[in-house]
């Protein structure tokens, strides 16, 4: 690995991995000559690449005394940094596309469609779009648009809509921790209902089972062949489904195109 450092009036200097060899081997053993015999060089070509090393940088990389040698912070901090910046190119993270349980069959089925080798991750729209905004992710299929608003870094297409149900089994509420349940719940208080949120749950059999009322996306019970009567026009609570990413990709357009075609 080359490191550029800084112009300087000699043009553009770099730091070598020999160089780096010779400042760490200097760190272990504690002698500039120790180092040297560790790495099969003489003691001068050792201090030569140390030298080199400090014109480079323009600053003291190490010091000499009767008893040895001894990196300074500076040295240190450059070890530090290298050790860091080889961790970094050592990760080579794969396409990543991130959803919720509501959206995990459609966007298994466009990945396995374009033939990828894209990592999934399954988690809740505020984690995947922290996730995101981290660059730890490259793309975010998201139940709720509001994650999307005023944030002019993202930028975002609709690849459907979907249909909530409403199950009410009076004013006690559980709440499912995947799907557009703000909007499902604003729906409520548009309508000045009278009612509690006294659970919350990442299970889709516990909030079936919970005797409470629920909001759920229909697809999931669609899947479970289940067939539930909604309290509330299920159109009411429609909500669009977005791909979101920051930067447009050809990985990208390819999914895009292939979420479209399948359809909510």
């Amino acid at each position: 690995m080359n490191v550029r450092i800084k112009p300087t009036a000699t043009g553009r200097k770099r730091i070598t991995d020999r160089q780096m060899e010779v400042l760490d081997a200097v760190r272990r053993t504690g002698s500039i000559n120790s180092a040297a015999k560790t790495l099969g060089i003489t003691a001068s070509v050792a201090f030569r690449h140390i030298r080199e090393m400090e014109s480079a940088v323009g600053g003291s990389v190490m010091t000499s005394s009767p008893g040895g040698s001894a990196l300074t912070e500076y040295g240190y901090g450059l070890l530090r940094s290298m050790a860091s910046a080889r961790e970094r190119l050592s990760y080579e993270r794969r396409f990543t596309v991130a959803c919720s349980p509501v959206t995990e069959e459609l966007l298994m089925s466009a990945i396995s469609s374009v033939s990828t080798d894209a990592d999934l991750v399954i988690s809740d729209d505020e984690m995947n779009m922290r996730s995101l905004r981290k660059d730890e992710t490259d793309m975010v299929i998201l139940d709720d648009p509001v994650h999307v608003f005023d944030d002019d870094s993202l930028q975002w297409h609709e690849i459907g809509q979907m249909n909530m149900i409403h199950a009410d089994k009076g004013p006690s509420y559980i709440r499912y921790r995947y799907g557009a349940q703000r909007i499902a719940f604003r729906h409520l208080d548009n309508a000045g209902k009278d009612y509690t949120i006294d659970a919350e749950t990442l299970s889709l059999n516990d909030l079936l089972d919970s005797g409470k009322s629920f909001f759920i996306d229909e697809i999931l019970l669609i899947r479970k062949g289940i067939r539930m009567h909604s309290s509330t026009d299920p159109s009411l609570l429609r909500h669009s489904i977005l791909a979101v990413y920051k930067t447009r990709s050809e990985m990208i357009d390819r999914l895009l195109n292939e979420l479209k075609r399948k359809r909510l």
